[in-house]
């Protein structure tokens, strides 16, 4: 089991801040930073939090943190979807909701899909049952061949936006089963070459629906200073049409998106 010093060295090295960078930022001496790291002092609860909130530590690593230098965890971890949070919950779905009729989806640390819009269901009218099972994966979805991926037009750039999104997640908080997921739909192939789409001002993801082109891109909205685990690894993917003719497609009377009738 790591120490929190060994803990705390580590975060500083993955956010690549050395000793007096840390010190600087949280107030405090290099050399304190340096027993902590070493185990020559032991850091108050408070000092911890302070540490971690400077090396943007994720709530559920600052709960290990704690752990171990001894104290109790806290920030609680509860169902979105429970009494605790109810008011989130309900948040959530507001936002959803007034996105429509352009889909949009909530999803966890894994990219497993929480809360979704009626926008997205047409969308999935041909997915393979086993994969809209709970939890319903966003990223297996999108790339599983018996998903989403035959009517994304630009399939290797879109494998390549996820790539780096979550390399980058990755790189910020580690998680064994993200790195599963990563090396099973995302490790780059021979193969694998990205499609770079001129002009644009940001990378769309294209689908193919009755013969036509739907241009998408996507925003992503998370709570701010989120005191729960479970509010601080949601995020909201939000989808816009990236041109009149996707908006037209999705706002004409009768439109399904999936049919393009």
């Amino acid at each position: 089991m790591h120490t929190v010093g060994e803990l705390l060295r580590e975060w500083r090295h993955r956010r690549r801040l050395s000793q007096l960078d840390l010190a600087i930022a949280a107030d405090v001496s290099a050399r304190h930073v340096s027993l902590v790291e070493t185990g020559k002092s032991n850091p108050s609860a408070d000092m911890v939090l302070r540490l971690a909130d400077q090396l943007d530590v994720p709530l559920r690593e600052r709960n290990r943190l704690l752990l171990a230098a001894g104290f109790a965890p806290r920030y609680a971890e509860r169902p979105l979807d429970g009494d605790a949070l109810s008011a989130a919950w309900e948040a959530v779905g507001r936002v959803l909701r007034a996105h429509e009729p352009y889909p949009a989806l909530a999803v966890d640390r894994r990219w497993n899909i929480v809360m979704t819009n009626r926008a997205l269901e047409p969308f999935l009218a041909d997915v393979a049952p086993d994969l809209l099972q709970p939890p319903i994966n966003m990223v297996r979805l999108g790339l599983d061949p018996r998903g989403l991926a035959p009517r994304i037009v630009n399939l290797a750039q879109v494998r390549a936006v996820l790539r780096t999104r979550i390399s980058r997640q990755l790189a910020a908080a580690p998680d064994p089963e993200l790195t599963a997921l990563y090396e099973e739909l995302l490790t780059p192939g021979s193969g694998d070459v990205s499609h770079p789409v001129e002009s644009e001002v940001v990378i769309p993801m294209i689908f193919s629906f009755g013969g036509r082109e739907v241009r998408l891109f996507s925003t992503t909205t998370t709570f701010g200073t989120p005191m729960d685990i479970t509010l601080d690894e949601v995020s909201i993917e939000s989808y816009y049409p990236a041109d009149a003719e996707s908006a037209a497609y999705f706002t004409r009377p009768g439109t399904d998106p999936h049919t393009g009738g």
